[in-house]
């Protein structure tokens, strides 16, 4: 057997990567690796050229009895899109019968049990509910049958008990919750199964065993919460795989070609996909860090006026040089599963470092939206309500501060409180940033505290042109400064957030989201905050600066 994410050379003892199949260059010894390449699987209509491998037969017609609405071509009736409510009578030498588009709403007991010699069967597209257990009865040379697209609900155990002979069976696009453990029993030569975008409730870990020959099985859209490695042990012969899921293909570690082979955010060989991001996500940890702590070491350094206010820039600091942080634990797992990430996927999702990392992100995310709307609401009563004489004191402040870690300590650990409610909410994805469709969780906090920053800088600004222009002075400077101020606070602020609440908003409305997409918010636009904040509540202040200045120059003389 091969390890996790690689697959045998043929009959040789030589195990390889599953990136190495059909890349263009023989890796294996005896070339194996560049056999195979095409899934035959059917469900694609890949029969035709299938067919073509065959003796052609004649074009005339060789059957006695066939409606006169279908097509005859040799042992071959064409019933396509007549209208059909039912399966016609045709002589019994047919070969080939296809019923697809019609109006077909059942089939009934030995329907087609004169036909030994029918080989191909379509019933695409039409109206199907009811299969009944005998209908395909008799069909021993049946090596292709087709029900996709029908209203099935249900298959009975033991309606495929005839089709010793079937190599290709595709029963996708219906509605069967459920596939009874021995469906599949008497079909050791079949090759490929599709069971795609049904809304199946689980599989069962047996299901699969007799298909000893299957070389292809799709499972798009299909979730299976009870997926296990067991499920699909015995396919040795399983060439390809399509799951709904990228993750999924761990479970299935010695197929040739899995699909989805990446999720958009991460693919087979790398926790994140995109090798951009997997450079950028280092550098911007680092961007935040270092400007974090160097403003919280500035800070603790040089007296300030406002110790209350200084408090609160730490305190913001704190929250954002989190998301650093957090970058940095993505980054080393990435290094870490370089290369295999496939392998490990499942069990990092699962994992006790990504819920940590995850409900880190959530927090340092949580504290730097409400710190931002805190200190702006604070700026607001000072400069609106200039009068008032609004200060918060040091116990008040420690008192908020206090009150806002433990309010986005509480967001973030309440996922690990309700497992029944939030699943396994950070392990949705590699990055363990829950960007995904949750009816649990809303965007109204964020959306509320954004709301709250633009109308208080907006009403700021208002007022402070409002008291120049009465009291008559010359500031046109610094209306613009604080004007300029202002506009970046704001524009920065929507640049991170407004894209996050387009996507929480989507993702309600279950529109699908790429995965590159969510990749690219986490790794660069949510972290544009934490990156900035620095910048624009500390190091471009003029009084800050102006401290600096005084600060170095004092520095200055007492060493000469």
């Amino acid at each position: 057997m091969c390890p996790l994410g690689q697959f045998p050379c043929g009959n040789l003892s030589v195990c390889l990567p599953q990136p190495q199949h059909c890349n263009g260059q023989q890796d294996c010894p005896n070339g194996a690796d560049e056999e195979n390449c095409v899934d035959n699987s059917g469900w694609p209509h890949l029969f035709d050229a299938f067919m073509k491998t065959r003796v052609q037969e004649s074009k005339e017609c060789m059957l006695d009895v066939y409606p006169d609405v279908c097509h005859c071509e040799g042992r071959k009736v064409n019933c396509n899109g007549k209208n059909l409510l039912h399966v016609p009578s045709v002589s019994s030498n047919v070969t080939a019968l296809e019923l697809n588009s019609n109006r077909i709403e059942s089939l009934s007991r030995d329907l087609f049990i004169r036909y030994r010699h029918l080989e191909r069967l379509h019933l695409e597209s039409n109206s199907i509910e009811i299969i009944s257990k005998r209908a395909f009865s008799g069909l021993i040379s049946l090596r292709k049958l087709f029900l996709s697209q029908n209203r099935i609900v249900s298959l009975k155990a033991g309606i495929f008990g005839d089709l010793s002979s079937l190599e290709w069976l595709d029963v996708s696009l219906n509605q069967i919750k459920d596939l009874p453990p021995s469906l599949f029993q008497n079909l050791q030569n079949l090759k490929q199964l599709n069971i795609s975008n049904n809304p199946l409730e689980h599989i069962y870990s047996n299901q699969f065993d007799s298909l000893v020959n299957l070389q292809s099985l799709s499972m798009e859209e299909v979730e299976i919460p009870n997926i296990s490695i067991r499920m699909f042990r015995p396919l040795t012969n399983l060439t390809h795989i399509y799951f709904k899921r990228f993750e999924f293909c761990g479970y299935s570690p010695n197929v040739r070609s899995c699909k989805p082979n990446t999720d958009g955010i991460s693919s087979f060989e790398n926790l994140l996909a995109n090798i951009i991001l997997r450079v950028f996500v280092w550098v911007v940890a680092f961007i935040i860090c270092f400007g974090n702590i160097f403003v919280i070491c500035l800070r603790s350094c040089i007296a300030s006026e406002n110790q209350h206010h200084t408090m609160a820039i730490k305190s913001l600091c704190c929250a954002d040089c989190l998301m650093g942080v957090y970058l940095l634990f993505i980054g080393a797992f990435d290094i870490k599963y370089c290369g295999e990430y496939n392998r490990h996927a499942q069990i990092w999702m699962e994992s006790l470092s990504c819920q940590l990392i995850g409900a880190l992100a959530m927090l340092s995310t949580e504290v730097s939206v409400m710190m931002l709307t805190y200190m702006t609401i604070e700026k607001y009563l000072c400069i609106v309500f200039p009068f008032q004489h609004y200060r918060a004191g040091r116990k008040q402040t420690l008192c908020s501060l206090t009150f806002i870690w433990l309010l986005g300590f509480i967001i973030a650990v309440i996922p690990f409180w309700d497992k029944q409610t939030f699943g396994n909410f950070y392990g949705r994805n590699g990055v363990c940033f829950p960007l995904h469709s949750d009816q649990t969780e809303k965007p109204g906090l964020n959306l509320l505290a954004f709301v709250m920053i633009v109308f208080s800088y907006s009403s700021m600004f208002y007022s402070v042109q409002k008291t120049a222009k009465t009291a008559r002075q010359t500031v046109f400077d610094r209306e613009v400064t604080i004007a300029k101020r202002f506009f970046f606070i704001v524009f920065t602020d929507a640049m991170c957030w407004i894209p996050i609440f387009l996507l929480k908003i989507l993702s309600l409305l279950r529109v699908h989201i790429a995965g590159t997409i969510i990749l690219w918010v986490v790794i660069f636009i949510l972290p544009i905050n934490s990156a900035l904040n620095p910048i624009l509540y500390t190091i471009t202040t003029s009084a800050f600066q102006q401290r600096l200045k005084q600060c170095l120059k004092y520095r200055c003389q007492q060493t000469n």
